[in-house]
C-alpha cells in the first residue's frame, strides 16, 4: 500500500470516535441492565459500531441500525445515534436526519425503555439531538462549498489555458501574415528585376538569360504559394485581425504617444536596418505593447525606451514609473502571452515584472540569427 492509499488523520480519529462511542454504549447499557454484558442491547450496540465504522454498501444501514437501537433502548444508544445523526446531516438532506430522530423519539413512547430518551437528564436528549443534525449541516455545507470552489477554481484554469492557447494561435497566424507581406514585397521585386533583365537580350549569354528565367519562375512560384498560406490561415479563422503595415518603425509609435500626451524618451543604439524583418516586426510590437499597457495602467507616468540593436543580439527595455490607472481601462490580460510567444518563436526571451522603485519594466532579448555579420548585410 503506498502512501497515497493509507488511510488520513481524519479516518484513524474517526476509528477512535466510533469506538469511544460505542464503547460508551456496552457500558451504559451495562449499566441499565445490572452489570451484564452478553445482552441483546450490547450486540446492538456493536452492530451499530460496525456499520458506522464500515460504512460500506448502502448508506442508510448505519442510519436505520442507530435508530431502530435508540428507539428500543433508548438513552445508552444515544451517542451512535448522535454519530449517525451527524453523519446523515453531513451527507444527505437534513430533513432524513430530523425524521430519523423524530422516530427514535416518538417509538420511546411507545417502547418505553429503561431510560428512555424523554427521561430528564442534566442536558436532554432532543438537545444533544438538535446540535448533532445542525453541526452536520454545518459541516456538509462547509464541505459542498469547498467542492464548489475547487470546480470553479478547475473551470477557470481550463478556460485561461483555452484563452492563451487561443492567443497564442492567433499571434503564430499574424506572424506569418506579417512575414508573408515582407517576403512577397521582395519576391515581387525579384521577379520584376529578373524580368526586366530577361527582356534584354543583348550581351547576356544564354546561360545568364536561363538562370534569369528560372528566378523569374522561383520567385513567382513562391509568392503563389505564400498567397495560399495565407489564405487557409485567413479561411480558418486564426487571424481575426488584419496585419498593420508591415515594418513600421518604433519612431512612428514613439511620435503617436507624445502627441497622445505620454511623456516618452528614448535611447536608439545601432541601426534598425540591420534587422530581419521578423526581429524589426517583434520590436515594434514589444514596443507598442508596453506603450499600451504604460497608458491603461500608469497614465499619466513618463515612460523609457532603451533600444540596441547589437550585434550579437537586440535587446529591448521599455520601464514606466508608477501611476494612476486610466478609468474604464479592460485589459484582458493576454497581451504578454502573445509577445512570448512571438520572441520565443525567435529564439529570445521575454520578461516582464516590477523593476526599481515601483517601476514596471518589459525587456526582450532577441538573439540575430547566425548567417547576420557584424556590419548587419546578410551573408
Amino acid at each position: 500500500m503506498s502512501w497515497k492509499e493509507r488511510p488520513s488523520w481524519r479516518a484513524y480519529g474517526r476509528w477512535g470516535l466510533v469506538a469511544v462511542l460505542t464503547l460508551a454504549a456496552v457500558q451504559n447499557n451495562a449499566s441499565t441492565s445490572g452489570g451484564a454484558y452478553l445482552t441483546p442491547p450490547t450486540a446492538a450496540a456493536l452492530l451499530c459500531g460496525a456499520a458506522l465504522l464500515v460504512r460500506r454498501g448502502p448508506w442508510y444501514v448505519a442510519p436505520a441500525l442507530a435508530t431502530t437501537a435508540a428507539a428500543v433502548w433508548g438513552w445508552p444508544m444515544l451517542p451512535l445515534l448522535l454519530l449517525a445523526l451527524f453523519d446523515l446531516a453531513v451527507a444527505r438532506p437534513a430533513r432524513i436526519a430530523v425524521g430519523c430522530a423524530v422516530v427514535a423519539l416518538a417509538a420511546n413512547v411507545v417502547t418505553k425503555p429503561a431510560v428512555s430518551l424523554w427521561t430528564p437528564q442534566q442536558y436532554g436528549s432532543s438537545l444533544f439531538l438538535l446540535l448533532a443534525v445542525v453541526g452536520g449541516m454545518w459541516l456538509g455545507g462547509r464541505r459542498r462549498l469547498e467542492r464548489a470552489l475547487h470546480a470553479q477554481v478547475d473551470h477557470l484554469r481550463v478556460e485561461r489555458e483555452l484563452r492563451e492557447s487561443a492567443v497564442r494561435s492567433a499571434e503564430r497566424s499574424r506572424i506569418a501574415a506579417e512575414m508573408h507581406d515582407v517576403l512577397a514585397h521582395r519576391l515581387s521585386l525579384i521577379a520584376l528585376h529578373t524580368g526586366v533583365l530577361g527582356t534584354r537580350d543583348d550581351g547576356l549569354p544564354a546561360p545568364v538569360r536561363d538562370r534569369l528565367a528560372l528566378l523569374r519562375t522561383a520567385s513567382t512560384d513562391a509568392l503563389a504559394d505564400l498567397r495560399d498560406v495565407l489564405g487557409a490561415l485567413r479561411e480558418t479563422g486564426l487571424d481575426p485581425q488584419p496585419a498593420p503595415p508591415v515594418l513600421r518603425e518604433v519612431g512612428e509609435l514613439v511620435e503617436q504617444a507624445r502627441a497622445a500626451g505620454q511623456q516618452v524618451w528614448t535611447e536608439v543604439i545601432g541601426d534598425a536596418g540591420q534587422l530581419p524583418a521578423a526581429h524589426r516586426l517583434a520590436v515594434y510590437r514589444i514596443v507598442q505593447e508596453a506603450l499600451s499597457n504604460a497608458r491603461k495602467h500608469a497614465q499619466g507616468a513618463p515612460v523609457r525606451i532603451r533600444l540596441d540593436y547589437g550585434p550579437p543580439a537586440t535587446l529591448v527595455e521599455v520601464t514606466n514609473a508608477p501611476g494612476a490607472p486610466a478609468a474604464g481601462v479592460v485589459d484582458s490580460g493576454f497581451g504578454l502571452v502573445g509577445l512570448n510567444e512571438r520572441v520565443k518563436a525567435l529564439g529570445g526571451d521575454l520578461h516582464a515584472g516590477p523593476g526599481g522603485a515601483g517601476a514596471w519594466r518589459l525587456a526582450a532579448r532577441i538573439p540575430h540569427p547566425s548567417g547576420t555579420e557584424k556590419n548587419g548585410s546578410p551573408t
